[in-house]
């Protein structure tokens, strides 16, 4: 009985390990990194520079 409840034991562990793995990679894919608002390219439009 000791190693059918270890067994047990172990794959919920394992379950559970895995489902808050899941969750911490789902956590990464979903935050967004801070970007700077500065465009990379800017125009002039006529007139503005005089």
């Amino acid at each position: 009985m000791n190693r059918l409840l270890a067994a047990a034991l172990s794959v919920a562990a394992g379950a559970a390990l895995a489902v808050a793995a899941a969750f911490g990679v789902l956590a990464l894919i979903d935050a967004t990194p801070e970007q700077p608002n500065t465009p990379l390219l800017t125009y002039e439009t006529p007139g503005s520079g005089r």
